[in-house]
């Protein structure tokens, strides 16, 4: 084993072990978790450079200690597709696996293989990620935490091959400089969805109940009741409608039709008639027009040249008066400052979500004090349940790019693949 490794970045630091003798695709060893607080871990050169960024550890150490003693198994998601299926892995479900020290338990897998791995949390400019990027063979990112991939950061990273998400959502990636350069890219399709259309419905719930607000009164001693219901109502018999309506839009759907709302959708790709009937969905063909009927929107798109500050100074007033706004699909939908002055001014009654742009956002983002609002870090698709899959995604995606020869991932992974998109990503990206 060699000794601690200095990379000339204050606080940043690796471990370099020997590589272990090449196995087959997907062979597994052991499932000891990696060692704590490091910002950063690699391992000597090999046949492949693997080089993840993940969010830093918890602030009081890592491993956390553990809430509950594990995590429900999921072997399917509703559409009936199966969670992914790597030949192993080498972690305890329910495990923190997407902080730096977690290495979404990769590094065994890619040790016994022969291959290499750095992974970092520092990916800022002049970063550890830009210094390990020109012999890196795969880059793995996390939408939470997003190293992002511009053209002059793909133009830097000559021996490229993918870029791989670990969750859902790849526009930290420049995704025409990856079709022009040949990157593949691919997520982990699903894997989150669950999590996000959970959190999504959490915060309409919160938003229209006035729940943060009401919180806040207990934990400061008060019991002013008239404070708290003043801006409080039921969501029953409101209308919600949803930006977008794949796996999250559609899964938020689900989770309110039992509370009595009027639910209603648009979407490029319009949903089927017996879906449509079976939650008793209205179909729009303008977000707009369907913004204006709205009590409460929820934007579910990705984020693509097409939908960047799709909620803007000439949208925003497309809304309805007290319309709250859900937002856990990407920040840069919206205008920021928009969105703060409609909470102002009462153009809007709320907005929640866990999106930002950029992430981490400046410590004067207008959403950090704006008033109204329920925005938390970008934590929806990372829950722990959500990274034991998406873990696993990744582990199955490269055991797919890493054997010999290598195997065609999941259509449903892929979003550019042999320079056009594919899967995914050509039916829900535009370039």
């Amino acid at each position: 084993m060699f000794g601690a490794l200095r990379l000339g970045r204050g606080g940043v630091r690796g471990v370099a072990r020997a590589a272990l003798a090449a196995r087959p695709c997907g062979a597994a060893a052991g499932d000891a978790p990696a060692a704590a607080g490091r910002a950063l871990h690699a391992t000597p050169t090999a046949a492949a450079k693997v080089l993840c960024v993940l969010y830093p550890d918890p602030t009081g150490g890592y491993p956390p200690p553990p809430v509950r003693d594990g995590i429900p198994t999921i072997t399917h998601y509703p559409d009936g597709s199966t969670v992914p299926s790597p030949a192993a892995v080498d972690f305890t479900p329910g495990a923190l696996l997407g902080s730096v020290s977690g290495e979404l338990g990769l590094r065994r897998f890619l040790e016994a293989g022969g291959h290499s791995l750095v992974v970092t949390s520092d990916k800022g400019p002049d970063s550890a990620f830009d210094a390990h990027l020109p012999d890196a063979d795969f880059v793995i990112s996390q939408p939470f935490f997003p190293a992002y991939l511009t053209a002059e950061r793909l133009a830097a990273a000559p021996r490229l091959r993918a870029a791989i998400t670990a969750g859902i959502g790849s526009d930290h990636v420049d995704l025409a400089a990856a079709i022009d350069r040949g990157v593949n890219v691919c997520e982990v399709s699903y894997c989150n969805s669950v999590s996000v259309a959970e959190h999504a419905t959490m915060m309409a719930l919160s938003l229209v109940r006035n729940y943060l607000p009401s919180h806040a009164v207990a934990a400061g001693g008060g019991w002013n009741i008239a404070d708290c219901v003043s801006r409080a109502y039921d969501i029953e018999g409101m209308a919600v409608g949803t930006v977008a309506a794949g796996r999250i839009g559609l899964g938020i759907l689900r989770r309110l039709h039992p509370f009595g709302c009027a639910l209603h959708y648009t979407d490029r790709h319009r949903l089927p008639a017996d879906v449509e009937a079976q939650y008793g969905l209205t179909y729009w063909a303008s977000w707009t027009d369907m913004a204006a009927a709205m009590d409460v929107v929820t934007l579910n798109c990705p984020l693509h040249p097409e939908t960047e500050h799709m909620v803007n100074a000439d949208t925003i007033g497309a809304f309805k008066r007290g319309a709250y706004l859900i937002n856990t699909a990407r920040g840069k939908l919206c205008d920021a400052d928009v969105i703060a002055a409609a909470l102002a001014d009462g153009r809007l009654a709320g907005y929640a979500g866990d999106v930002w742009y950029p992430q981490p956002p400046p410590a004067d983002h207008p959403w950090r004090t704006a008033p109204w609002s329920g925005m938390t870090p970008h934590t929806s698709g990372t829950t722990l349940s959500a990274q034991a899959r998406y873990a696993a995604g990744v582990r199955e995606i490269l055991e797919c790019y890493l054997a010999s020869p290598p195997k065609p991932i999941r259509p449903e992974y892929q979003i550019v693949t042999d320079g056009k998109l594919a899967g995914a990503g050509a039916h829900a990206y535009s370039v």
